[in-house]
């Protein structure tokens, strides 16, 4: 069995975000075979991130992004887990500094990215966006429905506890309804989409509920369409666990209903924020295939550096 000093070199990384989407995000790096997380940085110093960071012997900062930007030697890649408008900000510092971004918020200034669905097509980018909860949950069906027949129309409600609601999903519900319908149709492949986002105060939580409607061009096969959907589930399944769809598609002529939920593996949110989960699953999922590409392609040392002549 190969050594752990033997196995390639881990990618560093690090959060920009010290509250429950950084948190959780934390917890899933820690385990990664292929990332370093190397600092978190928030702008709280009393945070409970911050304290459970450093508890896990993680470097951290209470001034953000400035912190970040004096580590030495820098992080390669950035996971962004505040807001759409603090990614603004933080975007153009950090293309200056070379260092790619994994932008957890709606902010859709880089490329919109699923990992089922076009990961591998934007491994280069400079700025991946992963458009929201409810797009990483919906927009995977609408590609399902799309790979079989082309979909004029999809809309998309989700709903999720308003327990696992925090100030950043309150603040950004415009981008969020704005970028997953647009996510819709980028990636999902409708010709127009609308999204919805329910946060409903019932106790105890409810878990993550996404239901998504799609019409799709006339006399296109039923069995081909619920195969479809059938194995991006699987797909998705490989990193959100949870995924799971709540009964079959159902039929109605040329649309259809699919009705999916989302449990969290509970890593450090409650199983019930499956909206939070799929997120920082998602991203965990971008950040390694992205520092699997550095890897790859950092050139090899010559055989003969550093020894004298």
């Amino acid at each position: 069995m190969a050594s752990k000093a033997d196995s390639p070199a881990r990618v560093r990384c690090a959060i920009l975000g010290s509250g429950n989407i950084g948190t959780d995000l934390m917890a899933k790096l820690l385990r990664s075979r292929v990332l370093e997380l190397q600092a978190m940085a928030g702008i709280e110093s009393a945070s409970a991130g911050l304290a459970r960071a450093a508890e896990a012997g993680i470097a951290t900062y209470s001034n953000g992004i400035d912190g970040l930007l004096a580590l030495n030697p820098l992080p390669e890649i950035v996971f962004d887990a505040t807001s759409a408008q603090a990614h603004r900000a933080h975007a153009p510092r950090l293309r200056a500094a070379r260092i790619i971004a994994i932008d957890l918020t709606p902010a859709a200034l880089g490329e919109y990215v699923v990992p089922a669905v076009n990961l591998d097509e934007r491994l280069d980018a400079v700025n991946l966006n992963l458009v929201t909860c409810g797009g990483q949950a919906t927009i995977p069906i609408i590609a399902a429905v799309n790979r079989v027949a082309p979909v004029e129309y999809a809309e998309i409600v989700a709903t999720i506890a308003s327990a696992s609601a925090g100030p950043g999903t309150r603040q950004n519900i415009d981008e969020f309804t704005q970028t997953t319908a647009r996510g819709l149709e980028r990636l999902g492949g409708a010709r127009r989409g609308k999204a919805i986002i329910v946060l409903n105060p019932a106790e105890p939580p409810i878990i993550m509920r996404d239901t998504v409607y799609a019409c799709f061009d006339a006399g296109a096969p039923h069995e081909e369409i619920a195969a479809s959907i059938s194995r991006m589930v699987h797909e998705i399944q490989a990193y959100v666990p949870g995924y799971r769809l709540r009964t079959e598609p159902l039929f109605d002529g040329d649309q259809v209903t699919v009705m999916l939920e989302v449990e969290g593996v509970g890593d450090f949110l409650p199983r019930y924020s499956g909206n939070l989960d799929i997120m920082t699953a998602a991203a965990v999922r971008v950040g390694e295939e992205v520092a699997r590409k550095l890897r790859d392609t950092q050139p090899e040392p010559h055989p003969d550096a550093g020894e004298s002549v």
